[in-house]
């Protein structure tokens, strides 16, 4: 029974590694090894110093065998290393994140390093001016961190992706979608460091969005005072053109000119320190702005005069860099100047410059529609990409359902064979038991049928010895002994139904037995019994009627009836679950005489019985050198 269920158990074991999905390609050993070398290098901040043995370090680590077989380690190394290339400012960063694309887009889960990569991809496009593309990526890794799923990025990397999805959103006009990302922003911004640039970052563009959607100026205020507070805080920390910049937001919309003005030349000082310290374009387009919306403010109070110093900026602004001025800025520029042509009464010229507005803002059109089609076939191509791999992800999840059903049916047919099995031997074990139930009914019925047998020769001496007592007219021992013959009779009757009596009921009727013999002898004989110390001798149960035959044959042929003399000792010993009884007699005084050979049917039917009790009943007979036999009886009992 117990080897079968252990097959079965096998069995089961087999089939359950059938059913489950395909174990990884290499230990777990590895797996964890390469985990940690992965988390190590990320932790390691770039400096000037460590920026080449980085890259070699993560280049070795995507030659790793055990990288190459694992695709979401693979796109971990790749991301990684496009992350360091991009803040090396080497253009080799496109290439490398948008291999982690191709490899983390097919996978299920992974959102977290989806998000980033997502987000990668959404700066490098930004960088190459496909601000349709890179929208779609930043609002991809947008949407994993509103989904709440990214549970193992950090709050500086969740605030990041918000913020760039939110500000590209902005510049596509998507403003309630930019406001909707600024404010989840803003939740996650006392969960970063002090004195991190995103504190700053979530409330200048906050400002903007709801100046853009012409927000009342109360609901920019609380905004405006928590960057105030930022910056009387961390007043080395933060760069105070954004300030400025959101100061002049908050002034327009309030339509305070007084305030607006003070602010546009204090940020105009700032923006023409950092350009003469480099040329950048964005650096070179806001300060052009500056100087139109100064312009601007001035042809607003009518002073024509202080409005042309500020044009004149701007044209030798737009005479000295003429390839980093963006044209909607060229645009803006032209309107200020028309709006001073205007101030001063050149009608002529305000009118040739509104008509050169009109043709660069056809230009204009024409470039940015052009480009818009362009990038709009790029972005369907990405949502037809992103159709496929949902497709192509639906056809492997059908399959890998499809081999589920398999498995599930190779899994019921072999438990309907592993129970047709263990029916067919449980059937075999019934039958088997209940043949030997009733080979064990046979035999206690062949014990019950022993036990009623008593020896002949006893009940026909006992007759013959009342028949003696009546005879010498010994009526008062005739009536003993017969009292104790039926007590005896009755003892022997009541034990034959039972299969297990208590050791004291044996010993009564033993004591009976041998009080009977002594009377039929006139006292001929002594008798002993040591019964087990410190014992409950009524919980120990043995078979009945066991030991007395053995008892009889000592009686009857190990002791000297005629010379008065002969002893039997009778000692129980207990050893665990075993009966040690000890059966001496004190011999024949004559032992030359031969005696009549006489064959003990109850010595038979004992012998016999103590076979019944299995391999731990024993029977040993031995010669006492002092005299008499030993017989050793070794009885299993019960509790």
């Amino acid at each position: 029974m117990r080897y079968l269920l252990q097959c079965i158990f096998f069995l089961l074991l087999i089939l359950h590694i059938v059913a489950c999905d395909k174990r990884p390609t290499f230990s777990s050993r590895d797996h964890d090894a390469v985990l940690a070398q992965i988390k190590e290098l990320e932790d390691i901040r770039l400096t000037p110093k460590n920026g080449d043995s980085l890259k070699i370090a993560w280049r070795q680590l995507g030659e790793n065998p055990n990288v190459k077989n694992d695709t979401v380690f693979f796109a971990k190394v790749k991301y990684n290393t496009a992350r360091l290339y991009a803040m090396l400012q080497q253009d080799s960063a496109g290439f490398f994140v948008e291999q982690a694309l191709e490899l983390i887009e097919p996978t299920a889960g992974n959102l977290k390093y989806k998000a980033l990569i997502y987000n990668g991809i959404g700066n490098i496009r930004s960088a190459e001016a496909k601000e349709r593309e890179a929208g779609f990526y930043y609002n991809k890794a947008a949407a994993i961190v509103l989904s709440d799923s990214t549970a193992g990025l950090s709050a500086e990397a969740k605030s990041a992706i918000l913020l760039s999805a939110a500000q590209n959103n902005l510049s596509s006009f998507q403003y309630n979608l930019a406001e909707k990302m600024n404010r989840a922003a803003l939740h996650l911004s006392d969960s970063l460091p002090k004195e991190h640039i995103n504190r700053q970052r979530v409330l200048v563009q906050m400002i903007y969005t709801l100046n853009t959607l012409q927000r009342p100026g109360k609901e920019i205020a609380p905004y405006l005072h928590k960057l105030e507070e930022l910056h009387r805080l961390f007043p080395d920390k933060y760069n105070i053109s954004f300030l400025y910049d959101s100061k002049i937001q908050y002034f327009e919309t309030t339509q305070q000119q007084d305030s607006l003005l003070h602010y546009q030349l204090l940020k105009i000082e700032i923006d023409e320190r950092q350009s003469n310290i480099k040329e950048s374009s964005v650096l070179m387009n806001n300060l052009l702005v500056n100087y139109c919306n100064v312009a601007a403010i001035y042809v607003l109070f009518k002073k024509p005069v202080q409005a042309a110093q500020y044009i004149v900026k701007a044209k030798q602004l737009r005479t000295q860099f003429p390839k980093l001025i963006f044209p909607h800025n060229e645009i803006l520029f032209q309107k200020s100047l028309a709006e001073l042509y205007s101030l001063q009464g050149k009608k002529e010229e305000a009118i040739s410059v509104l008509n050169n507005i009109v043709q660069l803002q056809k230009n204009v059109y024409h470039s940015e529609n052009t480009q818009a089609i362009a990038e709009m076939n790029a972005l369907y191509q990405l949502q037809a990409k992103d159709q496929s791999i949902r497709t192509l992800n639906e056809s492997i999840k059908i399959n890998k359902l499809q081999l589920q059903q398999n498995r599930l049916w190779l899994v019921i047919s072999s438990l309907g064979l592993i129970l047709l099995i263990i029916i067919l031997f449980f059937l075999y074990y019934s039958f088997r038991q209940r043949r030997l139930s009733q080979e064990k009914e046979k035999v206690l019925l062949q014990q019950q049928l022993l036990r009623t047998q008593m020896e002949p020769h006893f009940i026909f001496n006992t007759l013959a010895a009342v028949q003696s007592f009546v005879r010498l007219d010994k009526k008062e021992s005739a009536i003993k002994y017969l009292n104790r013959f039926s007590r005896l009779l009755r003892s022997n009757l009541e034990l034959s139904r039972e299969n297990l009596v208590p050791l004291n009921e044996e010993i009564e009727t033993l004591e009976n037995y041998l009080t009977l013999q002594q009377m039929r002898f006139e006292d001929a004989f002594t008798y002993h019994i040591t019964q087990p110390d410190e014992q409950d001798l009524s919980a120990i149960m043995l078979p009945p009627m066991l030991i007395q035959p053995y008892v009889e044959n000592a009686l009857l042929h190990g002791i000297d009836l005629e010379t008065c003399k002969g002893n039997i000792d009778i000692h129980f010993q207990l050893d665990g679950d075993i009966l040690s009884v000890d059966i001496l007699d004190s011999g024949k005084s004559e032992p030359n005489i031969q005696e009549t050979p006489h064959r003990s049917l109850s010595g038979t039917i004992s012998h016999e019985r103590m076979q019944l009790l299995g391999r731990k009943a024993s029977i040993k007979i031995t010669k006492n050198p002092e005299g008499g036999t030993l017989v050793k009886l070794q009885i299993p009992v019960a509790y």
